[in-house]
């Protein structure tokens, strides 16, 4: 005889941790399915910044708007790619969601201080930013469940809980007095924490851990090892979750929190564009559609699949770094094999790997890229966790992912681009460098492009000349923190199909689900806030209709 649950989540990110926690709370007899040996998913790599317009922890921070100012902001961004009562849905629930999780976990938040919308100039965005992230967490508060986490995809060294804030301003430690202050207190926080005997986790570790902590004080299993392989139908309802070891049934419905199909190498050359593959994401190694190819199965729609949250990252020899800081400080370019600059550098991640691909649905444009710098840059700012005045390592020059030459003429050759073209370019961007005024991609204009800068850096933080060799170039690929396309949902997070019709007794949050954000990305934390409200508005949805009342005809 198969088990019996009101609701079966399936992925344990913040979206199925969130969805879990509010059928619990809503009285709900609830069970989490986790592929993966340890729970977390993507949620515990990533950076944990949550976009929540309107939340408690802002107002704690003196942030005060209207809920008009994030609505015209998501519609300015996003437009009609995405129905304006999905939307409005989500920035209606944030707020609401936020304080549910404060209220049913140990975890707390904060305003990641002028961290920028990522389109501030847009109507409606803020350049002192939205985003809040979670506070320095105690890991032991998990007891044996801490050996389960989904490890970061870069840890911290030794430990020391660094937060989003922190990194700003340890990754500019050799310029700027705020560096080592920063260091100074993280390395007292950690003593201390050693002291009383915690296990301090921060960011992406920090927001899973404390919602698995949640789950636990609510009585909700978590099944780890545990694989979606089909669901299970009744007629057309969703009833229940085929699993290798058995039926798991749902009296009310099925919540798919399972991620995308980033690690799904058939899926991401049937949908996306060349060159793609599975080797350059950060997205859990889980994560390769089961949700998504399961819907897809009972004729559920899908939305976005060529789309992805890209980020440029670096194809290290120890596995792909996301280039948040990088690329955006003085005296950096990116160019293309012409030898050519084709983008603003330091615009938000998901904008700068559209610029790489560029127009048409073809390979891209833009593709190879390399990011150039020079050795007063090296001597200046950390570079992929590597020190001020440290080399480059050995290795990356052996594999070709490096390259350094006392002339431009000489990287040019290394790294197969027109020298003359590379000269040229070199040329005029020092010319807006020292002037402050990148003319051709208003590098620097947007306050989200001083985020990362050098504030130090006259008369622009983000522009600065290559003049001083030798000269180093870096591999820069279209990564990505996951997929952003998946099944189709409304503003209740129920899977439709073409039709518009519900696939009965079926929802999705988070990226197992076409993103809310449509092809762009509003700020810091814009991928799991949304799986956190959608999540929860799933669950309650459950709760709060009969059973026979999720889905159907809409």
């Amino acid at each position: 005889m198969s088990e019996q649950f009101d609701v079966v989540v399936v992925g344990s990110g913040a979206a199925g941790m969130t969805a879990a926690l509010a059928a619990a709370h809503h009285g709900l007899s609830v069970v989490v399915l986790e592929k993966a040996a340890c729970f977390g998913g993507s949620t515990a790599r990533s950076g944990g910044g949550v976009w929540l317009p309107g939340n408690h922890a802002l107002r704690a921070a003196g942030i005060e708007e209207p809920p008009e100012r994030a609505r015209e902001y998501l519609a300015s961004i996003v437009g009609d790619v995405v129905p304006a009562v999905r939307r409005d849905t989500f920035l209606a629930h944030g707020p609401e969601v936020l304080q549910f999780v404060c209220n049913h976990t140990p975890l707390k938040f904060r305003w990641v201080r002028d961290y920028s919308d990522y389109h501030p100039e847009a109507p409606g965005g803020r350049p002192g930013g939205r985003s809040v992230e979670p506070m320095a967490f105690d890991g032991k508060l998990l007891g044996p469940e801490l050996a389960h986490l989904e490890p970061p995809y870069s840890a911290p060294p030794m430990g020391v809980p660094i937060t989003q804030a922190d990194y700003r301003w340890l990754s500019l430690l050799a310029r700027h007095p705020r560096g080592a202050v920063r260091m100074l207190s993280l390395g007292r926080q950690w003593l201390v924490g050693r002291l009383r005997g915690q296990r301090l986790l921060s960011m992406g570790q920090a927001l899973a851990a404390g919602l698995r902590v949640g789950l636990a004080q609510a009585g909700v299993e978590v099944r780890l090892n545990t694989a979606l392989t089909d669901l299970q139908v009744d007629g057309d309802r969703v009833t229940g979750v085929v699993t290798p070891h058995g039926v798991i049934e749902a009296r009310r419905g099925v919540i798919l929190g399972s991620g995308g199909f980033e690690r799904n190498l058939e899926m991401r050359e049937k949908y996306q564009r060349a060159p793609i593959g599975v080797d350059w994401t950060v997205g859990a190694a889980a994560n390769t559609g089961d949700g998504i190819t399961a819907g897809l199965k009972l004729g559920a729609a899908l939305d976005l699949m060529d789309d992805a949250w890209w980020g440029p990252s670096l194809p290290l020899t120890g596995g792909p770094w996301f280039a948040l800081a990088e690329r955006s400080r003085p005296r950096s370019i990116m160019v293309d094999a012409r030898g050519e600059r084709f983008a603003n550098e330091s615009a938000p991640y998901v904008e700068a790997v559209h610029a790489m691909y560029g127009k048409g649905d073809g390979p891209g444009e833009h593709i190879p890229t390399w990011l150039l710098f020079d050795q007063r840059y090296k001597d200046r700012y950390m570079f992929t966790g590597i020190g001020p005045r440290q080399p480059l390592p050995g290795r990356w020059f052996k594999a070709g992912i490096a390259a350094k030459s006392s002339s431009i003429a000489g990287l040019a050759a290394k790294i197969d681009v027109p020298a003359a073209a590379l000269e040229a370019t070199i040329e005029r961007f020092n010319g807006f460098a020292r002037n402050g005024v990148d003319e051709d991609f208003h590098r620097g204009v947007s306050k989200y492009d001083h985020y990362y800068g050098d504030p130090r850096n006259k008369p622009n933080p983000s522009l600065g000349p290559l003049d001083k060799a030798p000269y180093y170039a870096v591999k820069i690929v279209p990564g990505d923190l996951g997929t952003k396309g998946g099944l189709r949902t409304d503003e209740h997070a129920q899977v439709l199909r073409e039709d518009g019709s519900a696939v009965p007794g079926l929802f999705a949050a988070g990226n197992a689900s076409a993103a809310v954000m449509g092809r762009t990305y509003a700020g810091p934390g814009a991928t799991i806030g949304p799986a956190m409200v959608f999540g929860y508005l799933a669950a309650t949805r459950l709760a709060n209709e009969d059973q026979g009342t999720t889905g159907g005809q809409r």
